[in-house]
């Protein structure tokens, strides 16, 4: 078993969330631009696989070096152990991405390092003829940064976002690793009421249940790097039975998720019994306005309209003035709600305790954070 080196990407703002969870996995790492940085084993790749909430991939570094020309890139890359990594029928397309480099032309950066692999391959494998590529997926990366080209192969195959149960979603659906770093930012703990007002299709309750249940979110799917030859079945067995051996599905939850429209409900109710809570999250057709509660200490999470749509606006600001008042007497539930509306604590009526500044999707938008009373000590 080797040791590499290991990049889990993350989305902007979200680093140092996926460097906590990283760390939680037993190992030290560094945080950079959309990325966070370690080295470990066949079974780290696989656990990071299994278990990071709020990633979008896990790839492994073949090389990093400067480049300033074609030629360095690719003799650079040819001198790469490629046979280590790509069997002889590997499927291998090259992805490209330039910013600030003298080589700016993705596609020439694409072209060349596929052929520099080839090249390699040929001399290892000892062939003359071009490779049919029938084999397991390897998904490589050229990515150049200020003239530094790092070279990847993903690990993942689909995206960390994609779990496994979202059977239906909407227009607009918030990515199920957003959903999950919403809540990380909380003081949410599984023995306290959990309510998401603006459920759309599930997603913050269903990440809510994995993480109350500490349930691997990558356990019900299946990644690309399980079909390659090099990558130890032993570790994918034993990853998954730490997951498994990990999980308290016996730990009760009290989540809820509303919405104002009963297709978002029903298709939040088909995902729920996808995630396997059809009986833990209760979901109802609701207006945030006629929202109740005689419980305490919960926590609120909500990701409402922006208003950004033409037409959207005056409704969508009457509706933060009604969640304003439904929620000032809920002296003990803190509350946290993103949006991109820059006038948010005017229409709600205060300023929060926190603002963070996080991007859902290529929208900058703010999570606000309203605490509330902390909960004696004996409820905590």
């Amino acid at each position: 078993m080797g040791t590499y080196q290991i990049i889990a990407t993350a989305a902007m703002g979200l680093e140092a969330i996926v460097a906590k969870e990283v760390r939680a996995l037993g190992y030290d790492c560094q945080v950079d631009n959309g990325k966070v940085i370690y080295r470990g084993d066949e079974t780290a790749i696989a656990r990071s696989n299994l278990w990071l909430r709020t990633a979008d991939r896990v790839k492994i570094v073949v090389g990093e070096f400067k480049a300033y020309t074609f030629d360095e890139l690719f003799e650079r890359t040819k001198a790469l152990p490629w046979e280590n990594f790509l069997p002889e029928d590997a499927e291998f397309p090259v992805l490209g991405k330039s910013v600030k480099s003298k080589l700016f032309s993705i596609s020439d950066c694409q072209a060349l390092v596929k052929k520099a692999i080839v090249e390699r391959l040929k001399k290892q494998y000892k062939r003359n003829t071009w490779f049919e590529e029938t084999g397991a997926l390897y998904r490589i990366e050229v990515s150049l940064l200020k003239d530094v080209a790092t070279i990847t192969i993903d690990t993942s195959g689909t995206g960390l976002h994609k779990r496994g149960y979202r059977a239906a979603q909407g227009t607009a659906p918030l990515k199920e690793t957003m959903a999950a770093a919403l809540i990380m930012l909380t003081n949410w703990h599984p023995d306290r009421p959990f309510v998401d007002p603006f459920c759309g299709s599930g997603t913050i309750p269903i990440e809510a249940a994995l993480i109350g249940q500490n349930i691997a979110p990558g356990f019900n799917r299946e990644f690309v790097s399980e079909t390659w030859n090099w990558m130890s079945k032993t570790a994918w067995d034993e990853a998954r039975i730490e997951a498994e051996d990990l999980a308290k599905y016996e730990q009760p939850l009290d989540i809820t998720g509303s919405d104002i429209d009963h297709r978002m409900v029903k298709m939040a109710q088909e995902n729920a019994f996808e995630a396997g809570f059809a009986e833990l999250i209760q979901f109802k057709q609701m207006q945030v306005k006629d929202f109740t509660t005689t419980k305490e200490y919960g926590v609120i999470v909500g990701n409402p309209p922006y208003g950004e749509r033409l037409g959207e606006k005056s409704e969508v600001e009457a509706m933060y003035r009604d969640m304003g008042q439904v929620f000032n007497d809920l002296e003990t539930w803190s509350i946290y709600i993103l949006t991109s509306n820059e006038q948010f604590e005017e229409f709600y009526g205060r300023p929060a305790t926190k603002k963070r500044k996080l991007f859902n999707g290529f929208i900058r938008t703010d999570l606000y954070q309203y605490w509330g009373k902390r909960p004696p000590r004996n409820k905590e």
